[in-house]
């Protein structure tokens, strides 16, 4: 990466922090204020006007400041347009609607921007937890300013994973009982985030997850010493035309060959 690209992705992630951190200061505002929900993806997914709220924020800051970049959002209708653009943002306004909508605290803006299909600079705000990661990349991964490092746990030691009970107990039983299964974490970005900063050695992302509920979280954890790859071990690409993705697997980088042949061996029984 040139020095050119290195002040760019800078100078993106400086824009995208301050626009995240705006954004989720609108979304605050309509924390347990019971705000208009509305239902999408034939009634199964909510949709509030604190998502329309921060999204219009993130769109107004972000594409006025570069308009040449595409763009990616879960609140704005997908336009084809950005299958053109080497560079784009890729945003969702809240990640874990259901869980803002609840009450509980765990959600948060993701803000990403992806060039030729790869994530350069990525946001996480948790408002309602005070917490902000971010990350560049070729640099380190922060929060609240201060470095992330994934786990250093190995493969002999209890492993804290996030995974649905039914799934854990398809995997092979020398595996399960070096397991600490966690209990559900309704953002997804937020969940590769703990395994960011070693609250968690694992995820495993069911299928039918979207572009923009990781991109950002992907780069911190790339940052931090982590992957999120496919169960063949390939990194996600970003900008298809099809933004949806199969099971995934996040994990510090020494482990992921592990979690995946527990999967394979899981798979094959």
């Amino acid at each position: 990466m040139s020095d050119r690209e290195k002040g760019r992705w800078q100078s993106d992630l400086a824009l995208i922090a301050d626009a995240a951190k705006e954004a989720g200061a609108v979304a605050f505002g309509f924390f347990n204020q019971s705000p208009e929900v509305w239902w999408k993806n034939e009634g199964r997914s909510p949709v509030s006007a604190a998502d329309f709220a921060a999204n219009k924020t993130l769109e107004s800051i972000l594409r006025e400041a570069r308009p040449d970049y595409g763009w990616l959002s879960e609140e704005t209708e997908d336009d084809a347009d950005r299958l053109s653009r080497e560079t784009l943002f890729i945003v969702d306004p809240i990640d874990g609607t259901r869980a803002f909508l609840s009450g509980q605290k765990v959600w948060c803006v993701s803000v990403a921007v992806v060039h030729r299909g790869r994530p350069v600079a990525g946001v996480l705000y948790a408002p309602a937890l005070e917490e902000l990661y971010q990350a560049v990349e070729g640099g380190l991964a922060m929060k609240n300013g201060m470095p992330l490092a994934v786990s250093a746990a190995g493969a002999d030691e209890t492993s804290r994973l996030a995974i649905g009970e039914d799934l854990l107990t398809t995997f092979p039983s020398a595996f399960r009982a070096r397991v600490a299964r966690q209990k559900y974490i309704p953002s997804l970005a937020y969940r590769i985030a703990m395994v960011a900063d070693g609250r968690l050695e694992g995820t495993f992302v069911k299928g039918n997850s979207h572009d923009w509920d990781l991109a950002a979280a992907d780069l911190i954890l790339a940052c931090a010493g982590g992957g999120l790859v496919d169960l063949e071990g390939r990194p996600v690409v970003y900008n298809s035309a099809d933004i949806t993705h199969k099971v995934l697997c996040a994990g510090p980088a020494p482990r992921i060959d592990e979690f995946l042949a527990a999967f394979a061996e899981r798979r094959d029984s």
